[in-house]
């Protein structure tokens, strides 16, 4: 991957969002009025004891119902629909994922970063706009009838603060003060105490959309990383201690014992659940990049998980790329794309070669766009409207929202929305979820749904 300036709020808002987030740390200084992280204060729940390493932490406000025939009678359930999460952290330029390649407005805004129209293939619903070129994965699904595209999606009066603008889309509300996430408070309706899979973050650390207030949520970087080690402890010896887990989970009268003894019983049954990922191999049907990113190896377990009958509801991911391009932008967002968009069309052909295509839907998004005009610095500054793509088979395949043209930007010079995220996901929870949007969304009834599902 290649190297770009990253503003300093970005990095701020980084490193508070990943301390906010991690068990036992305190938060830095947080600047006048940038809202808190959705989540912060949630307690992270580890099963059994800190003498344990732990690859999966459970967050949860209340108290946690952790019952090992909890996690079999969900994954023994109905096959439920799968919402996938997707962020391009930095606010991805909207104006080269999609860009106006023959308008001359275009080419005068950016005399240097312009994209060519040969350079990538045109977007066949709005012929005026060509895909940047290392999302030909993506142009080829759309040709399949398999990707929505969202080419100028924001909200009303939008906030060009990387910190601000992703908690807005975190917590479904332009509401600083909201400190659950949307699809957390989805899973507050629809899941149950005791299936923390139900809302897994794929990172160490718990991503806010999945912030909870009464649902234990959970948070693993791979399926293989899920383990218990303790130091010293290897070989036979550790397979001893592993296999003591299980009938450490039998019923105790001591509430406070039972509770732990609950907790060891669902850690042991988790263990055995992952434990055929633990070889690092998942047997997958197609080949993911191989990068040095995570990101495609992840989304490969993710589909093993999937396949193996877990009984996953909600996931959460970061891609990979510096999308906070204020300068040197051309190959940062190419290589960042590259990445993103070859690990996504293989996830889907992994989905489909699974027969499992039909259960997923990967919503891919960024906190705003970039400025219509070029810096100077070979990069553009923060924006407003970007885009965002919805994947899978039973995505409608068809553009939400119109593009808007940079013949008619905003009075910052940025381009104007024309789809509502708050929208879209009261559509998602509606059309894909089956859940009343209102009891999600704050205000939902206030927003139009557009038609995302088939």
């Amino acid at each position: 991957m290649s190297s770009c300036h990253h503003c300093d709020e970005f990095s701020r808002a980084s490193l508070v969002r990943r301390t906010a987030a991690e068990a036992g740390r305190g938060l830095p200084a947080i600047e006048p009025g940038m809202p808190l992280p959705a989540g912060t204060g949630l307690d992270r729940r580890a099963f059994v004891t800190r003498t344990f390493g732990l690859a999966l932490s459970v967050y949860g406000i209340g108290k946690l119902g952790l019952f090992e025939e909890g996690i079999a009678r969900a994954a023994s359930g109905p096959a439920q629909p799968v919402l996938v999460s997707v962020f391009l952290p930095g606010g991805a330029d909207a104006l080269s994922v999609l860009y106006p390649a023959l308008d001359s407005n275009y080419r005068q805004l950016r005399p240097t970063l312009a994209l060519d129209a040969a350079a990538g293939p045109v977007f066949s619903e709005d012929t005026r706009l060509h895909w940047h070129p290392s999302l030909q994965p993506l142009a080829s699904l759309h040709g399949e009838g398999k990707v929505s595209v969202l080419p100028a999606v924001g909200y009303t009066h939008p906030d060009q603060s990387h910190f601000t603008s992703r908690h807005f889309w975190e917590v479904g509300a332009t509401d600083a003060r909201l400190s659950s996430g949307w699809m957390g408070r989805y899973l507050d309706h629809a899941g149950s105490m005791d299936n923390p899979l139900q809302g897994l973050s794929l990172d160490y650390q718990l991503q806010p959309a999945l912030a909870s207030t009464k649902v234990p949520v959970a948070s693993v970087a791979a399926p293989e990383e899920y383990s218990f080690w303790a130091p010293g402890v290897w070989g036979d010896v550790e397979q001893r201690m592993l296999e003591s887990l299980g009938p450490l989970g039998s019923r105790r009268k001591d509430p406070f014992l039972n509770q732990a003894a609950q907790a060891a019983a669902q850690s042991d049954r988790l263990r055995r659940q992952l434990a055929p990922f633990a070889g690092q191999g998942y047997g997958t049907p197609v080949p993911y990049p191989e990068v040095e990113d995570s990101f495609p190896h992840q989304l490969a377990g993710l589909a093993a998980m999937l396949a193996a009958s877990l009984p996953l509801r909600c996931v959460a991911i970061t891609a990979p790329g510096e999308y906070d391009t204020h300068s040197d932008q051309p190959q940062a967002l190419a290589d960042g794309l590259d990445v993103t968009a070859r690990s996504l069309l293989a996830f889907q052909r992994d989905l489909e070669a699974r027969g499992l295509a039909d259960r997923v839907l990967t919503l891919v998004w960024s906190e705003f766009g970039r400025r219509a005009e070029e810096n100077g610095s070979d990069g553009t500054d923060h924006g407003a409207a970007g885009s965002a793509f919805l994947i899978g088979t039973r995505a409608r395949g068809q553009m939400v929202g119109e593009f808007p043209g940079v013949d008619n930007l905003d009075e910052d010079g940025n381009l104007k929305a024309t789809a509502d995220f708050r929208g879209v996901y009261c559509s998602l929870l509606e059309q894909w979820l089956n859940e009343d949007a209102t009891a999600v969304i704050p205000g939902a009834g206030s927003f139009s749904r557009p038609v995302l599902v088939k």
